[in-house]
């Protein structure tokens, strides 16, 4: 547990508020790899990513295949790794800890809870039971994981910006370390939900959304990419493939040569 909490205190130090730590986010253990040797502090699974790798959706993945991908990613590599935990695989603040306590045990430096059930219910939690999932996992992370919470309002088709700085607030108020809103790219409404709390905003890069420089402006601490990573890597793939089997070419391999010296070096 000591080494994970000072994974976890390197980790909550990167969080400078103008100064956003960007959280590549990665989705086996080659791209943890390939990320760390590009020079970035801090990494995140993906779990659309995670999923796509098994050819499911996002929210196809169990806890348990979720917790063995975590450990692979940190083996992996020796930078601090948070997790997308979901909405914690489960409906009830127990279940939201025991995930949080087994994600402890796998050597990460944090993990993510969100305020989404998804599967069949697919709601939002109600504001009262939403904070009580926080902090259940906050009294799991017990200082060994920084806890971020997600309330998922505008990534969800609910375009509430009130009821979502009342939820972040209501989060930092049951402990956790972080605070995200995924789905917001107006740079306004941004600087609103990091005025509105004092522990660090994590912002997800959207295409059309703000730069990272107009981000670090208003005072967000940390971006991530979600699934973008692996979806352009996939993109990648399938453009190669159609190059190849409906042209007949292969001009892909430049692109290929690029990928298959950053690997070498990567993994060397």
């Amino acid at each position: 547990m000591g080494r994970s909490r000072d994974l976890a205190k390197r980790f909550l130090e990167l969080h400078r508020k103008g100064e956003p730590l960007l959280l590549a986010n990665v989705w086996d253990a080659g791209s943890a790899r390939l990320l760390e040797s590009l020079d970035y502090c801090a990494l995140a699974t993906t779990s659309s990513g995670h999923a796509g790798t098994l050819g499911r959706l996002d929210g196809g993945v169990t806890r348990d295949v979720v917790l063995g991908h975590c450990r692979e990613i940190v083996a992996a590599t020796r930078l601090p790794v948070s997790a997308d935990l979901e909405n914690g695989f489960a409906e009830d603040a127990e279940g939201v800890a025991e995930a949080v306590r087994l994600a402890g045990e796998t050597g990460l430096a944090g993990c993510s809870i969100e305020d989404y059930s998804g599967g069949a219910s697919a709601r939002i939690y109600p504001l009262d039971e939403a904070v009580a999932r926080v902090r259940a996992a906050v009294t799991a992370a017990h200082a060994n994981l920084i806890l971020t919470a997600r309330a998922e309002n505008h990534i969800r088709g609910v375009d509430d910006l009130g009821d979502t700085i009342e939820r972040l607030q209501a989060y930092e108020e049951a402990g956790a370390d972080v605070v995200y809103a995924p789905g917001l790219a107006d740079l306004g409404e941004i600087r609103r939900i990091v005025e509105a709390v004092d522990v660090p905003v994590n912002v997800l890069c959207r295409p059309g959304g703000p730069m990272v420089s107009e981000l670090a402006s208003v005072g967000v601490a940390r971006i991530s990419v979600g699934g973008g990573f692996y979806f352009a890597a996939l993109g990648a793939l399938a453009s190669a493939a159609r190059e190849w089997r409906e042209r007949g070419t292969h001009e892909f391999w430049k692109e290929a040569s690029v990928g298959r010296q950053a690997g070498q070096q990567a993994f060397d």
